[in-house]
């Protein structure tokens, strides 16, 4: 059975790093996920720099990679937040967007200063108009905070069932079920995938989960079960929301292919590439991998060099 990892490493796992990343340093990092066998990468967002400084660099990313990306065998995209982001979209002829949400008005207004009701009627708009301007369009959309939201609790399993059902019809590809602050357990998310699979196909879900209480791995394989095929994934562990308090990193790429590896699903991607091209952006950012199998791979390397 194939699985889809979704590397969102370079936009979700860089966003919520202090220290400024040269711009060179960035391009490397991409190249050296394509390199991987990766199919699916998120490589930046046109977000205000205003908000988040470490992207304010998401032009000339794109500038520079866009030939080679186009010209590679694999699905890239970049994450809007609004109009002037799908602006920047069709100046760089980008036919793959990401766009996000949230089922808490609470979160939504700290996000996007916005309640989930306002968000979800600019996209009524904005998703038709890229459908319209890009014929061989892609859109997938996260909805944050599907468990609980950092601010106000626990989410009512309809509500996130509700703005899922009226995000798909509005013609999203792709629906992002997103453990946020990475609070999660196994029978949450099956309890939750099992409603939302009374009203959506599991082609159109993906899971996004970050590893704040060790649930990840766990919730993967339960949404397997289930019969969902796409996974988001960081690599060595890098993200966390800047607007979710307490949420640490996102489920490691290399932990993902581990446990898909030894589980016997195909995925298609090498783990010594990925572990490398974690391992050249974690030393500028002078951090240490929060993936075990990154680490154990490393260990394993330098005992046998020495």
């Amino acid at each position: 059975m194939d699985i889809d990892i979704i590397e969102v490493g370079p936009r979700d796992g860089l966003q919520n790093e202090q220290k400024p990343i040269p711009t060179g340093v960035k391009i490397e990092y991409i190249r050296n996920l394509i390199s991987s066998g990766l199919k699916e990468i998120e490589i930046t967002s046109f977000v205000s720099p205003k908000w988040v400084p470490q992207l304010s660099d998401a032009e000339s990313i794109v500038h520079q990679l866009k030939n080679e990306l186009d010209h590679a065998s694999i699905k890239y995209h970049v994450l809007i937040p609004n109009k002037k982001g799908l602006a920047k979209a069709y100046q760089y002829n980008i036919s793959r967007i990401a766009l996000f949400t949230t089922t808490s008005d609470a979160f939504s207004m700290k996000n996007m200063n916005a309640p989930v009701e306002n968000i979800i009627q600019e996209y009524s708009e904005l998703i038709p108009e890229f459908r319209r301007n890009v014929p061989a369009s892609w859109i997938r959309i996260y909805l944050s905070n599907c468990f609980e939201c950092p601010f106000t609790g626990k989410v009512d399993p309809c509500k996130t069932l509700e703005v899922s059902k009226r995000l798909i019809d509005l013609g999203v590809d792709d629906l992002v079920m997103s453990d946020t602050t990475g609070v999660a357990t196994p029978d949450e998310v099956g309890n939750m995938l099992e409603l939302m699979l009374t009203a959506l196909p599991a082609s159109q879900i993906s899971c996004h989960f970050h590893d704040t209480y060790g649930m990840a791995i766990a919730n993967v394989a339960r949404s397997i079960q289930l019969g969902v095929r796409r996974f988001d994934s960081s690599s060595g562990g890098l993200g966390g929301c800047p607007y979710a308090p307490g949420a640490s990193g996102n489920l490691a790429t290399e932990d993902l292919m581990y446990f898909l590896t030894r589980s016997g699903y195909k995925h298609g991607v090498d783990l010594e590439k990925i572990v490398w091209a974690s391992e050249n952006l974690l030393n500028s950012l002078g951090k240490r991998s929060s993936s075990k199998v990154h680490q154990v791979y490393l260990s394993s390397c330098y005992n046998q060099a020495a």
